[in-house]
């Protein structure tokens, strides 16, 4: 027998014995340690980033998103340490307790959209995608040399509406109505809107209403600083000129800058997605000009309830669907590889990929009695080999 074709592992001496190696069966060092079972989001193929055991869920990139949580706190910090105080005594207590409100209505809808699933659809498994890829390229089984593959298409009705759905290349699917696939993220996102750097995540089905209130929130807050802020200059300039009452409050004047300059642009883009949530569409439906009457006379938004009461309705207080992303689930093993696994000392050590022979190892046990090798004084050897090594022996 050759000496490749087996393997000849020394038998440990036991526990008690002076020669016992450290890494016997019974020694703790040589004890098998218990693997965690790894968790579904460990595993996930789009671009995210997960916290917290998978329960929060991000976009990969989140620095602007850090900055726009402490352009908040730090402006609303400013207002709550310099304006409130003079506000509250000289002109209404509620000051303080609107600004509070406000602030905290608007972080707490800004962390939902930020932490949570947009509504992201799982990618195909390889035996979906084989059996999806088979009939796209080979309708009814019946491949010819001059075939020529039909586009990677469908067409549904949608409320008397033709609606084209487009395969994904990335996620192996075909993407139901209204989703796309976020080249940021790479996920297929339902009812998707867009990619918001500002909030750190997808704007989806599942958390497009948080973020409508969001920036709703934000607009109203904004204005109330800057109303404030200019109350407050103007009333200390009552008693003393103009710049000596920025001298006394030099935070307002940084607050008003701030304001200022940020309150057109999310005025603007709450009035945005108003007409998006009043007519039941996406940005990127909008963008695309998908629904537009240029385009076709009989051309119109088939998801349109019918007025803008029941478009507000179906977009800001409909049900939410579940997430579809299984993110705290135990990944389960994938069955179909063969693990090809040869015992050591009481240890497992897994040859399947290191060029094991891949046949069922068999394991052929010592006799009852110790025999001594050449020299006499070696321990006992135990042979594992496998069908085709004994072949060959």
């Amino acid at each position: 027998m050759k000496g490749r074709d087996y393997c000849v592992v020394p038998t440990a001496d036991p526990p008690g014995s002076a020669s016992a190696s450290p890494l016997s069966p019974s020694s703790p060092a040589a004890l098998p340690k218990k693997k965690m079972p790894q968790r579904k989001w460990e595993v996930h193929p789009g671009r995210n980033k997960f916290h917290c055991n998978g329960r929060i869920m991000m976009a990969r990139q989140t620095g602007i998103f850090y900055f726009t949580v402490a352009l908040i706190v730090v402006t609303c910090g400013l207002f709550f340490g310099f304006d409130c105080p003079y506000l509250a005594v000289n002109l209404t207590p509620a000051i303080p307790v609107i600004g509070i409100v406000l602030f905290v209505f608007t972080m707490s809808t800004l962390l939902r959209t930020s932490f949570s699933d947009p509504g992201v659809i799982p990618r195909a498994t390889p035996d979906e995608a084989a059996d999806i890829e088979r009939q796209i390229e080979v309708p009814n089984g019946q491949p010819s040399p001059s075939y020529r593959p039909p586009p990677r298409q469908k067409e549904v009705v949608v409320n008397g509406q033709t609606i084209k759905l487009k395969y994904c290349f990335t996620c192996k699917i075909f993407r139901p109505p209204r989703a796309s696939h976020c080249s940021i993220c790479d996920n297929c996102v339902e009812r998707f809107d867009h990619h918001c750097p500002w909030v750190g995540n997808c704007v989806g089905k599942r958390n497009y209403r948080y973020f409508y209130m969001f920036i709703l929130s934000l607009a109203l807050l904004c204005v109330f600083l800057f109303a404030c802020v200019i109350t407050h200059i103007i009333m200390r300039s009552q008693k003393a000129n103009f710049l000596k009452a920025m001298q006394q409050s030099p935070a307002s004047v940084l607050e008003a800058v701030v304001c200022f300059f940020s309150v057109w642009s999310i005025l603007g883009l709450a009035g945005f997605h108003t007409y998006l949530t009043t007519s039941n569409q996406t940005t990127n439906e909008d963008i695309k000009g998908s629904w537009s009457s240029k385009r076709g006379r009989d051309n119109y938004n088939p998801y349109s309830q019918g007025g803008i009461v029941k478009n507000c309705f179906a977009v800001l207080c409909g049900p939410t669907t579940p997430s579809l992303l299984d993110r705290r689930g135990v990944v389960e093993p994938d069955p179909t590889p063969q693990q090809y696994t040869m015992q050591m000392n009481g240890t497992g050590v897994r040859l399947g990929n290191y060029g094991a022979i891949p046949t069922q190892t068999t394991t052929v046990q010592p006799p009852a009695q110790p025999q001594q090798g050449e020299e006499g004084d070696q321990t006992e050897s135990r042979i594992w080999f496998t069908e085709d090594m004994k072949e060959k022996a």
